[in-house]
């Protein structure tokens, strides 16, 4: 068994309440979870309006497909024009580990 999990440090657009915050990464993260089939949410920077940390994870019998989720799942959000990807952090532990 593997397991993978993946921290998006993110910058918002045109952002100027935390209402409106919501309303922005709410439908990014369940779009996310419907079409990765992982687990996600905004784990982070929770009171800050600008700013938001994703996580997600995933777990599955091999360790590439692991990393290709979290590869995808990276691209998706990357790719949103109302997010700047910060910084990227993944771990992956195996039945080694």
């Amino acid at each position: 068994m593997f397991v993978g999990a993946l921290e998006l440090d993110i910058l918002l657009g045109d952002v100027h309440s935390l209402k409106q915050k919501r309303s922005v990464v709410k439908p990014v993260l369940a779009e996310v979870r419907k079409r990765f089939d992982v687990s996600v949410a905004e784990a982070g920077h929770l009171d800050l309006h600008r700013r938001t940390l994703i996580g997600a994870a995933v777990v599955a019998a091999d360790g590439a497909h692991v990393r290709d989720v979290l590869d995808s799942c990276e691209r998706f959000i990357a790719s949103r024009p109302e997010f700047e990807l910060l910084s990227a952090h993944r771990r992956l532990i195996g039945p080694d580990d």
